[in-house]
């Protein structure tokens, strides 16, 4: 781990100023037609942290994703500023249930929206959400 931070912190003041590398994480399940997929995320929790996301990251395995829990639930909009990973933005309200599923293309600064009061966003890999038959209104189970 200190290897990646000491590479990150290298590569520039960006990267130094991002505070993305070792944050706590937690199992969230998604409930679809297909099971249940489980996937370890790394919590956003501070506002800093909420701002980096998953700037910078270049790589990310594929059951491992980063979650931003708002409290409180906002109507909210994401970008890919400064995101070299394509993601599947994944906006979840106050009860569980997938609100809308959004597309982030790396480095763009289009808006991707809610469509609602999310209590928490989950970003995955791009297509891990078809992969598992996501779908608006699929429970997403996320400990306190």
């Amino acid at each position: 781990m200190a290897a990646i931070v000491a590479l990150l912190l290298a590569a520039g003041p960006a990267f130094a100023a991002c505070p993305n590398i070792g944050l706590e994480r937690q199992r969230v399940t998604f409930v679809t037609r297909s099971g249940n997929h489980d996937y370890m995320v790394e919590i956003a929790a501070t506002a800093e942290e909420q701002a980096c996301g998953l700037m910078f990251r270049e790589f990310m395995p594929k059951t491992v994703g980063m979650i931003f829990p708002f409290k409180p639930p906002r109507d909210t909009s994401f970008w890919m500023r400064n995101t070299p990973l394509p993601l599947d933005l994944i906006f979840i309200d106050k009860s569980g249930r997938v609100i809308s599923i959004g597309q982030g293309k790396p480095f763009s600064e289009d808006f991707i929206p809610a469509r609602g009061v999310a209590a928490h966003v989950v970003e995955l890999n791009l297509g891990e959400a078809a992969r598992i038959g996501l779908a608006k209104g699929d429970l997403v189970r996320i400990p306190d």
